[in-house]
C-alpha cells in the first residue's frame, strides 16, 4: 500500500472513531422525503412533491417499517378529545382510537402491536394501549393543569421502560417510571415540545419560541446547542419538531414560518446549513419524520 493510501485511511479511521461527521460531496446536494404532520399532513418526496395526503389535521406521526401511517390526530368534529388513526398504504383505516379528554399530542407504536398516547386535561396522562385498543397502563403526568393545551408534546417510551415527556409551560423534560415517579429532568430555555433520547444517553429538545435546540447530557447539562444566533438568515420560527440523523446532523421545523418561508432547516455539529425545505402551504410543519436522503432509507435515530 502507498504511504499517502494509508495515511488517507487512517484519517478516515480515526475521524468515524471520534464521531467526526465527514462533509457531504458539494456536487451532489442533500435531498431528503419526509412525513410533515401539521394543518396539511402529507409525504413529501424528494423532489418536493407530495405522494400522499391525509384530509385532516395532525399532531405527531410516522411511517412505520411496514409502511403504515401512525397519525396523532388533532381535535376535530370527529375526534373533540383528539385522537389517532393507523392506515396500510392503501388508506384502509387499521385502528381508530378516539382520547377521552382535552387533546391527544402524541402517539407511538409498541412492540407488540400496542401503542403508547399523551393525554392532556384536567387528567394529564400517558396511556398504553394494547393491540385491541384496550388502555393496560396509565402513567399520570407531574405538570400544571391550568392550560391543558401546554401540558405536554411528543412523549415517547424509552428502551429501559420510562417514558421521556417534554412539558411546554412547565418549560421541564421529565423522564417517568412506570409508577409516575421522576426519574429524571432537565430545565428547559423555552417551552419544551420534543425531546429525544439520544443513543449516546443525551437528550435532543426542541424549545418552540426560543428559536434554539439543546441537547443535554444525561447530568442535565447544554453540551450543544443551536439557535438563530449561529444561522445566517434567523430560519428558525418556532423550533418544535426535531430529528436527529444517523450522521450526526440536526433538522429543525419552523412551524411559524409563512408560505415561501423555509420550513425545514438541516445544520451539521458546527452550525452549518446544509439543507432547507421551503414551501408555499399555508400552515407550517408541527413536527415531521425525514425518510429518505438521496433516495436511501433513513435509519432513524429518534424513538
Amino acid at each position: 500500500m502507498k504511504p499517502n493510501i494509508r495515511l488517507t485511511l487512517l484519517s478516515l479511521a480515526v475521524m468515524l472513531f471520534s464521531g467526526t461527521v465527514l462533509a457531504a460531496d458539494p456536487a451532489k446536494p442533500i435531498k431528503h422525503s419526509f412525513l410533515a404532520a401539521g394543518g396539511h399532513t402529507r409525504i413529501v418526496a424528494e423532489d418536493g412533491s407530495a405522494t400522499w395526503n391525509y384530509p385532516a389535521s395532525t399532531r405527531d406521526g410516522w411511517i412505520l417499517r411496514n409502511g403504515n401511517r401512525l397519525l396523532a390526530l388533532s381535535k376535530s368534529k370527529d375526534f373533540p378529545g383528539g385522537g389517532f388513526v393507523e392506515l396500510n398504504p392503501k388508506g384502509d383505516v387499521l385502528a381508530k382510537w378516539s382520547g377521552t379528554q382535552d387533546e391527544v399530542n402524541t402517539v407511538q407504536k409498541l412492540p407488540g402491536g400496542g401503542y403508547m398516547v399523551t393525554e392532556a386535561g384536567r387528567n394529564p396522562r400517558i396511556l398504553e394501549l394494547d393491540r385491541t385498543l384496550k388502555i393496560v397502563a396509565e402513567i399520570p403526568m407531574l405538570c400544571q393543569v391550568t392550560n391543558f393545551h401546554m401540558q405536554s408534546r411528543m412523549a415517547r417510551k424509552l428502551d429501559n421502560g420510562n417514558y421521556l415527556v417534554p412539558q411546554l409551560l412547565d418549560k421541564v423534560v421529565r423522564e417517568y417510571d412506570k409508577k409516575g415517579h421522576v426519574v429524571w429532568e432537565a430545565k428547559t430555555p423555552n417551552w419544551a415540545f420534543t425531546a429525544i433520547r439520544l443513543p449516546n444517553g443525551n437528550t435532543l429538545v426542541g424549545c418552540t419560541y426560543g428559536n434554539v435546540v439543546v441537547e443535554f447530557n444525561p447530568k442535565g447539562e447544554i453540551i450543544w446547542q443551536v439557535s438563530n444566533d449561529d444561522l445566517p438568515g434567523k430560519p428558525i420560527k418556532d423550533a418544535c419538531g426535531v430529528q436527529r440523523l444517523p450522521n450526526g446532523n440536526t433538522v429543525i421545523t419552523s412551524y411559524g414560518s409563512k408560505p415561501g418561508e423555509i420550513r425545514l432547516t438541516e445544520v451539521n455539529r458546527d452550525r452549518q446549513i446544509v439543507w432547507t425545505h421551503t414551501d408555499q402551504q399555508p400552515n407550517g410543519i408541527h413536527h415531521f419524520q425525514i425518510l429518505t436522503t438521496n433516495g436511501r432509507k433513513v435509519r432513524q435515530v429518534l424513538k
